[in-house]
């Protein structure tokens, strides 16, 4: 189920960057060279956006890479720290859960009025969609690393920006 859920949430990244990166280039090439920009191109970068985001906090959320105010946990014994934790994958499971349900109903919404999109007009429901699915990929993750934490096991945590300072200086020092 995870390689599923790596693979499903890894490709729609990578879609996303690229049809997003490609739109963008050929709406600057067509600003400059033709003096004209192509309407849908902001619109439909946009709509990617926010379906980006989401599936980049549900990689996040698996990796443990969200920031995290470690102040409180740094301080309390295991115990104590694993209950923070659990809380704290409660609240975040919930409140994607939250952002997953809201969205189904923003988008049955937009289906039931039959908006349009202003640039390219298409039904507005679809890129809607992209608000529930990526919060449903966020609530599984949350909801993974919450059920980890219940069982006593702990939660892959990743620094990226650790990481790369750390190679930077192996770098410098080779």
């Amino acid at each position: 189920m995870n390689k599923i859920l790596d693979y499903i949430e890894e490709s729609l990244v990578c879609v996303c960057l690229i049809v997003m990166t490609s739109l963008t280039f050929v709406n600057v090439v067509s600003r400059y060279v033709f003096s004209a920009s192509l309407s849908f191109s902001e619109e439909i970068t946009t709509y990617l956006f926010v379906l980006l985001s989401l599936l980049g906090a549900a990689i996040a959320a698996k990796r443990g890479a969200h920031l995290g105010l470690s102040i409180l946990t740094d301080r309390v014994g295991p115990k104590a720290g694993r209950a923070l934790g659990i809380i704290s994958m409660l609240f975040s499971t919930v409140f994607s859960a939250i952002i997953c349900y809201y969205g189904v109903f923003m988008a049955l919404n937009q289906y039931n009025k039959g908006q349009l999109t202003a640039g390219t007009q298409l039904p507005e429901w679809i890129f809607g969609s992209f608000v529930p699915i990526g919060a449903l990929f966020v609530t599984i993750r949350f909801a993974q690393n919450l059920f980890r934490l219940i069982a006593g096991k702990e939660i892959q945590h990743e620094d990226v920006v650790a990481e790369a300072l750390e190679n930077a200086a192996q770098e410098e020092e080779d």
